[in-house]
C-alpha cells in the first residue's frame, strides 16, 4: 500500500481523517423514523443501498449500528468483506440511519470526499490486506476496527478527491456494462447450438441443399412423425435408435480398479456435447482392459453416451488415434454402413433427444436411462449423401460458436484487468490530472492535503494544536505519517503557501 505520491497528496490513517463508529446523539426522540439497512441492502459494486426499509429509532437504537447521511460504510464480515459490500449513506429519512452490526462506519472530517473514500475501500488490493487481518473463529472471521483506523488513505486535494470519485464512477459503470454485455454471451452461444441441432435434425439446415441438388421425392410421402417430434422432409425417415446401429453395447457395471499408468478407461467425467475431454484421465492395467472390452472393443468414431448420473444423455466421439475402455455409467453404439456415426451424435445431443430424456427420467431421485428405451429413441434417417452434407455444415456452424467462445474467453480475461488497473491509477495520481499541476497551469494557489489536514486537527481540537494521542494512533505511526505528508506535499516555493491556501467547500453530508 506504500508508494511515492503525486504532489501535494499525503497518507494519513483513516483514524486522522474521520470518526469510526460514531453514535447517533442520545437526545434524539425515540419516535423518530429513520432508515434501516440489513446486510442485504449493501451492494456489492454500488455506493447506493440496493433498498432501504423505515423503523422508529427507538426500535433500533440499541443493538445496531448507527450511521447519518454522507457516512461510509464498510462490511467487516466474511464473505461480505471479500464480496466488496460497502456503501456511502444517501438519502435516509431524517439523514439517519441504523443497520446491520456487521458494518464499520466511518464519518469523515469535512474536506474528504466519502465518494473517494469508499472507492478507495472498494478496490480488491485493501480487502486482500484486510482478509489478512481478521479474527475470530472460520465463517465468523471480522476485520478490526483498529484495521480501518490505521488504514492509510492516499489522499489528494479535495477538488482532485472529486474529480478522481467521478471518473472513476463513469469508467467503472462503463466496465460493469461490458462485463454484463460478455455474461449474456455464453446464454446466446448455447442456443445458438440448440438451434442449430434442431435445424440439422429438422431437415431446415440442408432445405436449400435438397432443392439445388433435386433429391427424388420418396412416392410414399414421409413417414409419420413419432408422438412430440415434427414432420420430416418427404426424402427422409424415422427409424429406431437400434435400427441404424449395428452394435449397442452396455458398459461393464463393476466399478474398474484405477491405476497409475497403463489404458486409458473413459469416464462419464470425460463427456461434453460431441467432444470427449481427454484433459484428465484416469487408467486400468491390461488385465482389467481386456476384461472390459471383452464384448466389443471401442474404435475411433464409435460414439460414446452417458445414461446414468449427474451428466446425463450427453453423446460424444471416439477421436482418431485413441484407445480406450469403457467406465461406468454409458454405452458405445456402433452405426452401420448406411447411416453416418457424426449425425448420430449430434442427434442425440438435439433439444429433441434431450427433451424425450427428462420424459423418461423426470422426476426420479437416481436419473438413468433403460437400454432398452435408448434403442427404441426414434431417429431421423435422411438420406446418405444429404447426412454428410448435413454434418459439414453443422459442424462448421459449431466450430464458429466455439471460435466465438475462445474470443469471448479472451475478452473476459482483459475486461476482468480493468478495474484493478483503474484503481490503480485512480489512487496514484494518474486517473486524472493533479490539482498541483492545475495550479500551475492556472496561476493559482491550491490546498494541498498537508494543510488540509493541518486544518483539520485544529478544527476537530477547538483551534488548539493536536496532541499525537488524539488522533488514535501510536506517536511512532503518527510521527511517519506527518513526514510523509510533508514529504509529498512539498512543490515549489512561493506556489503554495500556507497561510493563504484557500479553504475548499465542504462535502455535502
Amino acid at each position: 500500500m506504500i508508494g511515492e505520491l503525486p504532489e501535494g497528496w499525503a497518507r494519513p490513517p483513516l483514524a486522522e481523517i474521520a470518526e469510526i463508529n460514531p453514535r447517533h446523539p442520545k437526545r434524539l426522540d425515540d419516535s423518530m423514523p429513520v432508515s434501516f439497512a440489513p446486510m442485504a441492502a449493501v451492494s456489492e459494486s454500488k455506493a447506493e443501498f440496493q433498498f432501504l426499509e423505515e423503523r422508529r429509532l427507538g426500535k433500533v437504537r440499541q443493538g445496531f449500528t448507527h450511521f447519518a447521511e454522507g457516512d461510509v460504510l464498510f462490511a467487516k464480515i466474511t464473505p461480505c468483506m471479500e464480496n466488496g459490500k460497502g456503501a456511502v449513506a444517501t438519502g435516509l429519512r431524517n439523514g439517519l440511519g441504523c443497520g446491520t452490526t456487521e458494518l464499520i462506519v466511518i464519518r469523515l472530517l469535512a474536506g474528504i470526499d466519502p465518494h473517494y473514500v469508499y472507492r478507495f475501500l472498494a478496490q480488491p488490493s485493501v480487502r486482500r490486506e484486510a482478509k489478512e487481518h481478521f479474527t475470530g473463529t472460520a465463517g465468523q472471521e471480522r476485520v478490526p476496527t483498529s484495521f480501518i483506523e490505521e488504514l492509510e488513505v492516499p489522499l489528494a486535494p479535495i477538488s482532485e478527491q472529486r474529480r478522481i470519485a467521478a471518473k472513476l464512477e463513469m469508467l467503472l459503470e462503463k466496465v460493469d456494462a461490458c462485463q454484463n454485455r460478455l455474461a449474456n454471451i455464453p446464454e446466446l452461444l448455447k442456443r445458438f447450438r440448440q438451434s442449430v441441432l434442431a435445424a440439422a435434425c429438422s431437415g431446415r439446415l440442408t432445405a436449400d441443399w435438397r432443392e439445388e441438388t433435386k433429391t427424388a421425392v420418396d412416392s410414399n410421402g414421409p413417414d409419420e412423425a413419432p408422438d412430440g417430434y415434427p414432420p420430416l422432409p418427404s426424402t427422409w425417415r424415422w427409424a429406431s435408435l437400434e435400427a441404424v446401429c449395428k452394435e449397442i453395447v452396455d458398459c461393464p457395471h463393476s466399478t474398474p480398479k484405477w491405476t497409475a499408468s497403463g489404458h486409458f478407461c473413459v469416464r462419464t467425467t470425460n463427456f461434453k456435447p460431441g467432444i470427449l475431454d481427454l484433459s484428465e484421465v484416469r487408467y486400468v492395467s491390461n488385465a482389467t482392459f481386456r476384461q472390459r472390452i471383452e464384448r466389443l472393443h471401442p474404435q475411433p468414431g464409435d460414439i460414446l453416451y452417458s445414461r446414468e448420473g449427474g451428466i446425463l444423455g450427453i453423446a460424444c466421439i471416439i477421436p482418431p488415434g485413441v484407445e480406450l475402455c469403457l467406465g461406468q455409467r454409458m454405452m458405445l453404439l456402433r452405426t452401420g454402413p448406411e447411416f453416418t456415426g457424426a449425425l448420430l451424435m449430434h442427434w442425440l445431443n438435439s433439444p429433441l433427444t434431450l427433451r424425450r430424456v427428462q420424459q423418461l427420467t423426470g422426476g426420479t431421485a437416481s436419473p438413468h436411462l433403460n437400454v432398452r428405451d435408448i434403442k427404441d429413441f426414434p431417429t431421423p434417417v435422411p438420406p446418405f449423401a444429404e447426412q454428410h452434407e448435413i454434418v459439414r455444415r453443422l459442424e462448421a456452424l459449431l466450430a464458429l460458436a466455439d471460435q466465438i467462445e475462445a474470443r469471448l474467453e479472451k475478452a473476459q480475461a482483459q475486461v476482468d484487468k480493468l478495474t484493478p488497473s483503474l484503481f490503480a491509477k485512480a489512487f496514484s495520481g494518474e486517473l486524472v490530472p493533479i490539482e498541483a499541476e492545475l495550479a500551475r497551469q492556472e496561476h493559482r494557489d491550491y490546498e494541498p492535503a498537508s494543510v488540509l489536514l493541518e486544518r483539520l486537527q485544529r478544527e476537530r481540537n477547538g483551534g488548539r494544536s493536536a496532541t499525537k494521542e488524539e488522533h488514535g494512533v501510536s506517536k511512532t505511526k503518527l510521527r511517519g505519517t506527518q513526514q510523509r505528508t510533508r514529504m509529498a506535499s512539498a512543490g515549489p516555493r512561493g506556489l503554495v503557501r500556507k497561510g493563504l491556501a484557500r479553504k475548499p467547500p465542504q462535502t455535502a453530508r
